[in-house]
């Protein structure tokens, strides 16, 4: 049953990372709910360094559920 669970867990991971790499250069980082109800927002989302950073923790995030994939278990979690 592990077995089973680890592919769809895997690609949900996957997806996230991706999502975090994409978004911030997207329009939806520019035009969203929270730049206009607060603008002085704007102006820590808009730049470029915190949109790079939210890209390199989704690019983690791709690295990490794949490494993790292709050694089964975590190292924490592995029983004696």
């Amino acid at each position: 049953m592990r077995r089973i669970l680890r592919v769809p867990v895997l690609l949900i991971w996957i997806a996230f990372g991706l999502v975090l790499i994409l978004v911030p250069w997207s329009n939806f980082w520019d035009a969203n709910y929270y730049l206009y109800q607060y603008p002085a927002l704007g102006l820590l989302l808009k730049n470029a360094y915190l949109r790079g950073a939210v890209s390199g923790l989704g690019f983690m995030n791709v690295l990490l559920s794949l490494e993790t994939f292709r050694h089964g278990t975590s190292s924490v979690a592995k029983r004696g």
